[in-house]
């Protein structure tokens, strides 16, 4: 049985591109995958906590040499890198904040990647988590598409597709949802924006 793992960022709820579009994308999926089971990781919903003293600690340590306290700071660790590799397919909306992620999807990827857990650490530097699809929708207020002047001050994508690489995620496709400033100031709506990048999530949910 196919397992989806739909990870959203945006504080936004309806009105969020990325949030319209992930919704999409579920659907699309599903309907292709009639016995798949979707798992949603709301970030928005769910506070992560930042790296710490005791996980940075605990992380090098057998969990039997692990203080209470490391362990507590790792458990939440646990929980989201068990979800990574239960998922067969992962699904990241999330808007685009200052030109890169936002923190609460920081503070995710921060979590999951672990040395000797989800990569090897030197000398290999070998990522563990392998046979994984990823689509990845980005909504932004500016349009960075290749090509365009804007496009260089896109550090997201190309950082999301290195991080998810580093962990052995290679599979990786990127929808890049520009424009939510023009449905901001009433320029377009957001359904009709929605339309334009539509073709293009339905299709990665095959």
């Amino acid at each position: 049985m196919a397992i989806l793992l739909n990870i959203q960022s945006s504080p936004r709820g309806a009105d969020s591109l990325s949030r319209i579009l992930s919704q999409e994308f579920v659907s699309e999926w599903k309907q292709n995958h009639g016995d798949g089971t979707v798992v949603l990781r709301d970030l928005a919903e769910t506070q992560l906590p930042f790296i710490s003293a005791p996980w940075i600690g605990g992380i090098f340590l057998p969990a039997e040499q692990r203080s209470t306290a490391q362990q507590d700071a790792i458990k939440v660790s646990d929980e989201l890198i068990a979800e990574l590799f239960a998922a067969d397919h992962i699904l990241i909306g999330t808007p685009m904040y200052n030109f890169t992620v936002p923190a609460n999807l920081k503070a995710w990827i921060d979590m999951v990647v672990r040395p000797k857990v989800t990569h090897s650490g030197p000398p290999e530097r070998r990522g563990l988590v392998t046979g994984k699809r990823c689509t990845i929708i980005i909504a932004s207020g500016g349009v960075y598409d290749e090509g365009l002047p804007a496009a260089a001050s896109d550090y997201e994508s190309g950082y999301l597709k290195r991080i998810l690489g580093f962990i052995g995620i290679t599979e990786v496709e990127v929808v890049m949802a520009g424009g939510t400033a023009a449905a901001a100031f009433g320029a377009t709506t957001m359904e009709e924006l929605a339309g334009q990048f539509r073709p293009a999530v339905l299709a990665a949910a095959q």
